[in-house]
């Protein structure tokens, strides 16, 4: 485990998820009940929430997966190694915005 929490703030965490989570899911069947899926307020907190959530998976990705990759010194040193590892790049964001097109 790469978190070095000691047992007591381990096992605070965990009740707190165990405390909070079914809560939230009786919070979820609530609104559920009154939810108008094809009203104008729940298609923007929708978009709202799905673009808040697609930029933190950008945002991850690209800087906390691929910086580390691309700043590798065997990566800085060729350059032949970096024109591949950047066209299996825009191959791959590109195959996931067409598989995005079905989704």
């Amino acid at each position: 485990m790469n978190a070095k929490f000691k047992s007591r703030a381990t096992a605070c965490m965990a009740l707190f998820f165990e405390l909070t989570t079914p809560s939230r899911i009786a919070v979820g069947i609530a609104i559920a009940s009154v939810y108008h899926e094809n009203s104008l307020t729940a298609l923007i907190v929708e978009g709202i929430l799905n673009t808040s959530s697609a930029g933190i998976l950008i945002y991850m990705s690209l800087v906390d997966l691929l910086a580390a990759d691309f700043m590798n010194p065997n990566m800085q040193r060729s350059g032949k190694l970096q024109l591949c590892a950047n066209a299996a790049l825009l191959f791959g964001a590109g195959a996931m915005s067409l598989m995005a097109k079905w989704a």
